[in-house]
């Protein structure tokens, strides 16, 4: 395994530089239809109209809007050239994650919108696009927190992942099961086709538990959040988003402190229920106009949108944080310096970044190239999840970062001494798949 994790450690630390995807020249930004998106309703209902109407004006189109079609959750957003009155519209049905990679596959849509990964199955399905696990097919638009919301009065402030499974599978009935007042437990979830749902049962529910049939279904996010605040004994789950007048509760895992969806936590995916969402294409040449809008959404504009809508951007922010618990040595590197809101993760057993994390790179050299970081100097600090021995765990943590250090070198920004503290401050159970989270780099501003 550390072979393994060593090759994979040369095979970063010799890729060349970062460098965006490269673009020609714009496209015919007045040719009618220009894509359609169409998958995931977290994504799909709020967040891709907002961005398509933000593209279309800087691709300097007048009069841009999104208005409703005669079927539910699906919308045209258009503009007009104001000097030759070509209209452009861009068609986004939002039914769901899994109906977004069908349509990729039939051809019907350009882009899927997605609020969970791809599944293997879906990577076969869809071969003949390329490799949709690579760079060119995987864009990571956002950081999303699943919360677990409830009534505003609930005294309940805070589950473990276990109880909510309980909860949601009708093991516990009654909110006095759980501390709260003693009063029938009322199950609100997102329907079969909601990536929110996959990322639900994924994790929280698992293989252990299934879903109560009492539970109510909704398609909307926004709709279960405005019943669960009607309701004093509803719980329901939703995206960051549409936590609305709700009350979010703070998670936690076996070993981990209970976290709350909120910005720190959510942006390094810290937070349990904390989650990626995603835009699909195919990862072979793709129409002009989709690589330029690609290339916004990932940019400074488009991650203002994705604020905005009230998802969480990947655009680095400096954060002070009151408590720093760790080793005495943790505590002396961290003393003087903020948290940035980026935690640097790899593939699956390596020192490869994965998807995110290489855009999250060019961000962070983005970042330190302005005035106000001149004298500032960025921290890593590597943590990994458990080992057979304690002496192993840190010596792959410190990989990691060293791999994360080598990258931001390559790219003209200088890096602290790394440090490596194995598996220490888990954020997830080092039990099962969610231990790949603990694989990670903290980034710190001194």
């Amino acid at each position: 395994m550390l072979k393994k994790f060593l090759n994979g450690f040369v095979a970063t630390v010799c890729i060349c530089a970062f460098t965006t995807t490269v673009y020609g020249q714009d496209s015919d930004i007045n040719s009618g239809h220009l894509f359609s998106m169409q998958g995931s309703n977290t994504v799909g209902a709020r967040l891709g109209p907002a961005l398509v109407e933000k593209f279309l004006r800087s691709k300097g189109l007048a009069d841009v809007q999104t208005k409703a079609t005669n079927t539910e959750n699906e919308y045209t957003v258009s503009g007009v050239n104001s000097t030759t009155g070509q209209w452009s519209h861009v068609s986004i049905a939002a039914h769901g994650s899994s109906t977004g990679f069908r349509a990729l596959q039939s051809g019907d849509a350009d882009i899927a919108m997605a609020s969970r990964s791809i599944k293997g199955s879906e990577v076969e399905n869809l071969v003949s696009l390329g490799d949709m696990l690579s760079f060119s097919a995987e864009h990571v638009i956002a950081i999303d927190g699943l919360a677990v919301i409830v009534h505003p009065s609930n005294p309940v402030n805070e589950l473990t992942k276990k109880q909510i499974a309980q909860i949601f599978s009708g093991e516990i009935k009654n909110w006095s099961e759980v501390g709260g007042n003693r009063q029938a437990i009322s199950v609100h979830a997102r329907d079969d086709k909601s990536g929110t749902w996959d990322t639900f049962k994924s994790l929280v529910l698992g293989k252990e538990y299934s879903l109560v049939e009492t539970a109510q279904r909704f398609e909307s996010n926004d709709q279960l959040s405005n019943i669960v605040t009607r309701n004093s004994g509803a719980i329901g789950f939703v995206g960051l988003a549409s936590v609305a007048s709700a009350k979010a509760i703070a998670v936690s895992e076996p070993g981990t402190t209970p976290l709350r969806p909120e910005q720190i936590a959510v942006s390094t995916e810290d937070y349990p229920l904390s989650r990626r969402l995603f835009l699909y294409t195919s990862a072979k040449q793709k129409p002009a106009v989709v690589d330029e809008f690609l290339h916004f959404v990932q940019d400074q504009s488009g991650q203002n949108v994705v604020d905005t809508i009230g998802f969480v951007s990947q655009t680095p922010v400096a954060l002070s944080v009151s408590e720093r618990i760790g080793p005495h040595e943790y505590q002396e590197l961290t003393e003087n310096a903020q948290r940035l809101s980026i935690n640097v993760r790899f593939s699956a057993g390596s020192a490869i970044l994965d998807n995110k994390a290489r855009h999250d790179i060019q961000r962070l050299v983005n970042m330190m190239s302005l005035p106000e970081y001149s004298n500032r100097q960025i921290l890593l600090v590597g943590f990994g999840d458990a080992k057979q021995t304690e002496s192993r765990s840190k010596v792959l943590s410190k990989l990691r970062a060293v791999a994360v250090k080598s990258r931001l070198h390559e790219n003209g920004v200088q890096v602290a001494p790394v440090a490596g503290f194995g598996a220490f401050k888990p954020v997830a159970s080092n039990n099962g798949n969610g231990k790949l989270k603990n694989q990670r780099v903290e980034v710190w501003l001194m």
